[in-house]
């Protein structure tokens, strides 16, 4: 077994809460890692979609529905 496959295996017999912890920590170390032109783009892409919601251009949907409909697209790939 791999180290990376070990410590998947460890991280995944964490409670819930523990391994949400984890998983933030990791998000942010990558966070720390971003050059300032990604975090521009992402900023600008992000005030272009909040825009298109904002003047009904775009609608959203409850995430439910959207998860609902990608679990289904992804079992069709197996």
């Amino acid at each position: 077994m791999s180290e990376f496959e070990e410590l998947t295996t460890k991280a995944m017999s964490l409670p819930s809460p523990s391994r949400a912890e984890l998983a933030e920590i990791l998000i942010q170390s990558l966070e720390e890692d971003d050059d300032p032109e990604t975090k521009a783009a992402w900023i600008t892409e992000i005030r272009r979609r909040d825009e298109q919601i904002r003047s009904g251009e775009k609608v959203t949907r409850p995430a439910h529905e959207v998860l609902k409909e990608a679990r289904t697209q992804l079992r069709c790939m197996k």
